[in-house]
């Protein structure tokens, strides 16, 4: 009986979030038109995208940086790709973080690292975009308002920030997602490592690659830059690395 109750409730408030944030057929027009690579999805997955990126703008605080306002049409660019990869997952594997940090344009950010010798060295990155465990997640909008439309040149920062995000709901960046088992970890390296090594040995060589070259970095970038190409540009994905392409498919549960 509580369950029932429970789960009634559930679907009332639900019902409730996705009135109040309803998106205008207007503006979700203009988001397919701008991200081609949503508006390629089937009419089934393009009404669940609508529905989660209700949830997802009812959910997640969006704050402008520096004086730059996030409209309702940046809101939901960034909520529209960054519910795509868990459109058949759910919400709940962004349920981690609340805060969205928007900049006008990439921002510099203080690092420092200490060598092998105990020397502390500082410097500045550029940065398009940053997930952070627990949030908050930063994009900035001149990337994000930049969409690949060539299939040799993917580049997607908030796909790639999201990736992390979901690489990181068991508390490590490292290239392999929260898994069932500890077999299906080691069957995720095999082949995730395997298509890597490749992937580097390509890009050394001086190979043009459809993933961008930065994966080389490391595992955790590579797994990031390939969720990209994943998304934006499946079928070429497809053609050049299948069994990554596999991979991927069998984790998102999408084809």
């Amino acid at each position: 009986m509580f369950g029932r109750l429970l789960q009634a409730w559930r679907e009332r408030r639900e019902a409730e979030l996705l009135r109040r944030h309803a998106i205008p057929e207007q503006l979700w027009q203009l988001t397919l038109l701008r991200y081609p690579f949503l508006a390629d999805r089937s009419a089934d997955d393009l009404a669940e995208l609508r529905r989660l990126s209700s949830l997802f703008l009812a959910s997640k605080e969006f704050h402008g940086a520096g004086g730059f306002e996030v409209t309702d049409e940046v809101a939901l660019a960034i909520a529209a790709q960054a519910c795509l990869p868990v459109l058949k997952l759910g919400l709940s594997w962004y349920g981690g973080f609340v805060g969205i940090v928007v900049h006008r344009e990439e921002v510099l950010a203080p690092r420092e690292v200490m060598d092998e010798d105990g020397v502390v060295h500082r410097y500045e990155e550029v940065l398009a975009g940053e997930a952070m465990e627990g949030g908050p997640l930063m994009l900035a909008w001149s990337e994000a308002d930049a969409p690949s439309s060539e299939p040799d040149a993917i580049y997607n920062v908030v796909i790639h920030e999201f990736a992390h995000v979901i690489d990181m709901r068991d508390g490590w960046a490292d290239g392999v997602p929260p898994l069932a088992s500890l077999a299906e970890r080691e069957a995720w390296l095999d082949v995730i490592e395997a298509e890597w090594d490749e992937f580097c040995q390509r890009v050394e060589g001086g190979e043009m690659t459809l993933i961008d070259p930065y994966g080389v970095e490391a595992l955790e970038e590579f797994f990031a830059v390939a969720v990209e190409a994943f998304f934006v540009a499946p079928l070429e994905m497809k053609k050049e690395q299948p069994r990554l392409y596999g991979l991927l498919s069998g984790f998102f549960r999408q084809d």
